[in-house]
C-alpha cells in the first residue's frame, strides 16, 4: 500500500498541488529557455571565429610542464626500478623494497605498485622520445 507524504514549500506555506505543478512547469519553461539562449549565444561566438570547448594554450603549457616534471621525477627511481624489473620482480616486490631502502616518492610517500608501474611507464616514454 503506498503512503502519503505531505509536501510543503517553505516559501510558499499554502500552496496546494495545483500551485506547485504550476511552478514545476514555470521552472520547467525557463530551464527550455535557458538551453535556447546558450545554444544561440554559442551559435554566434562559432560564428565569429572563437574556440569552443577543448584545450587552451595555457592549459596545454601547464600539462606539458606537469608532463617534464613527472618525467624528471621518474629519472632517479628508474636507475632501481629498471634491474629489479628486468630481473622479474614484480611491481609489489619492487616497491617493498624502495620502501625498506627508505627511498620516497616524488612528494615524499610510501611505494606502490601502481606509483612504480607510472614510473616504468614514465621511463619507456623517455627512451622512446631519445
Amino acid at each position: 500500500m503506498a503512503k502519503r507524504v505531505k509536501f510543503a514549500v517553505a516559501n510558499l506555506p499554502t500552496a496546494d498541488n495545483a500551485i506547485l505543478h504550476t511552478y514545476a512547469v514555470m521552472a520547467e519553461m525557463e530551464r527550455d529557455f535557458i538551453s535556447a539562449r546558450t545554444k544561440a549565444a554559442l551559435a554566434v561566438a562559432k560564428s565569429r571565429g572563437s574556440q569552443l570547448g577543448g584545450l587552451r594554450d595555457k592549459t596545454m603549457k601547464r600539462n606539458e610542464a606537469i608532463q617534464e616534471k613527472a618525467a624528471g621525477e621518474a629519472r632517479k627511481p628508474m636507475a632501481t626500478i629498471g634491474p629489479m624489473r628486468d630481473g622479474g620482480a614484480t611491481l609489489t616486490q619492487i616497491a617493498d623494497a624502495l620502501n625498506a631502502n627508505d627511498v620516497k616518492t616524488s612528494r615524499g610517500g610510501s611505494w606502490t605498485a601502481t606509483q612504480v608501474s607510472r614510473v616504468i611507464d614514465r621511463g619507456r616514454g623517455q627512451r622512446a622520445n631519445e
